[in-house]
């Protein structure tokens, strides 16, 4: 690698909210020394949830959205340079501007990338957008201020579903493409997902599910995208909402266990090695870590939460300061959150797996309830909507195995309603673990 290597000390790739989350608890937990931070975008850490929303309808600019440093970090920023490899034995990484930085030990919160459009050709017409980052953030509102006549948005998960409320809000016509039977069935199944599906539906957006986009047309700016039925949907702006990739492509020659659906630790957060070693100097938090829940039976998850982000740096950052004898295992119940439609979505735990569901709050047919979630007679999430008052009690109870469904004969709890959860057929895994939520707290 090129360039001298900074002084040693502790470094951070990732300025993210996990990355910035992460040196905070460092200096809390007592760390004086040398710090870095590394990031590929020009900014300092930014908060992400705004953007699907906020910023998208006006009511924030992009720039308004970087989070607050809640103590001093005296750290030396590398801001719009990215780490592009990892030379693990050196314990040095090389940066795209040619620095190479030295560590002792290692922090990694590279986060996640935007899913893009499969066709690299067609993924770089203008007017295809993906929305992920600040500045996709930025573009996607510039584009929609200039009125397009139909915006297609490509995958109903909740990004997809929020830039479609947004644009309805806007007085925009949209088509929302999936080839799921409701929008996020795959997180929530499609007895909920029908909810949304009426939401969608309400707000005239035209929603075809069960739908696979074949391509995207334009000559030189998106015009078309051609369904796989042979139809065809005029447009002038294209979102592709497909998920995320984990930003792990600079980890490619450092041997360890880290592919597109994140890097792999252990239960204290330290990365493993492609053989399944801890590396006791190197340990990763937020988006990109893929670790054993134990809640969920030691079930590899990778987790796209706000409050995670947040849980896992602070814990990885206490055991990077700990003595080997004394690495704590990382648990953490997820949750998120989401707005749509009107509606305050709000969800704690994992609902992979879950094969009944009780709504035990309210009704799906007044779009205002609460519905848990059971596998195996056991209680593992909770979801709400406009009806968050239980759900503190509810999460108290997945987080404590309880029986399906956890609290019966509440004062104000009417008739339980049980129904299957209709979670799509599982489809080949693109990565190891769970990714349920988004970028969403």
């Amino acid at each position: 690698m090129s360039g001298t290597p900074e002084p040693l000390g502790i470094a951070i790739v990732g300025a993210s909210l996990a990355g910035l989350r992460g040196a905070e608890a460092l200096r809390l937990n007592g760390y004086d020394g040398p710090l870095s931070i590394v990031g590929d975008e020009p900014y300092r850490p930014y908060d992400r949830p705004p953007l699907s929303k906020h910023v998208l309808a006006g009511e924030l600019a992009a720039g308004a959205t970087q989070l607050p440093n809640l103590v001093s970090l005296d750290a030396r920023w590398h801001l719009g340079q990215a780490a592009i490899k990892l030379d693990r034995e050196a314990r040095i990484i090389a940066l795209a501007g040619g620095t190479a930085l030295s560590f002792d030990r290692l922090l990694i919160a590279t986060g996640a990338q935007a899913r893009p459009w499969p066709d690299p050709e067609a993924a770089r017409l203008s007017g295809v957008h993906t929305l992920r980052g600040r500045d996709d953030a930025a573009d996607l509102r510039a584009a929609l201020v200039k009125n397009p006549g139909r915006v297609v948005i490509v995958g109903a998960g909740l990004i997809g579903c929020e830039a479609a409320s947004c644009c309805r809000d806007l007085g925009l016509p949209v088509t929302l493409i999936d080839p799921n039977p409701t929008p996020l069935a795959r997180s929530l199944g499609g007895a909920i997902g029908g909810v949304i599906a009426g939401c969608l539906r309400d707000a005239g957006v035209d929603f075809r599910p069960g739908t696979q986009v074949r391509a995207l047309e334009g000559d030189g700016a998106v015009r078309r995208v051609a369904l796989s039925n042979g139809a065809a949907i005029d447009a002038d702006l294209v979102i592709v909402a497909l998920g995320a990739v984990r930003a792990t492509g600079w980890l490619a020659a450092a041997a360890l266990m880290a592919d597109a659906g994140g890097v792999t630790c252990d239960g204290a957060c330290r990365v493993l090695t492609a053989d399944g070693t801890a590396v006791p100097e190197i340990y990763a938090a937020g988006d990109v870590a893929r670790w054993p829940i134990p809640l969920y039976d030691g079930r590899l998850v990778s987790i796209e939460h706000w409050g995670n982000a947040v849980e896992q740096a602070r814990h990885a950052a206490r055991n990077m300061l700990a003595a080997p004898d004394d690495q704590r295992p990382y648990d953490h119940l997820p949750a998120f959150w989401s707005s749509q439609f009107g509606i305050n979505i709000k969800a704690v735990g994992l609902t992979e797996g879950a094969d009944s569901l009780a709504v035990v709050q309210g009704s799906l047919a007044a779009r205002r309830f609460l519905a848990v979630y059971g596998q195996a007679g056991r209680s593992i999430a909770a979801v709400s909507f406009d009806e968050a008052r239980w759900l503190p009690a509810y999460a108290e109870r997945v987080a404590a195995r309880r029986p399906f469904p956890p609290i019966r004969d509440a004062n104000d709890q009417p008739a339980i309603t049980s129904l299957p959860p209709g979670f799509p057929p599982p489809r080949a895994a693109r990565h190891h673990g769970v990714a349920m939520g988004g970028a969403h707290g």
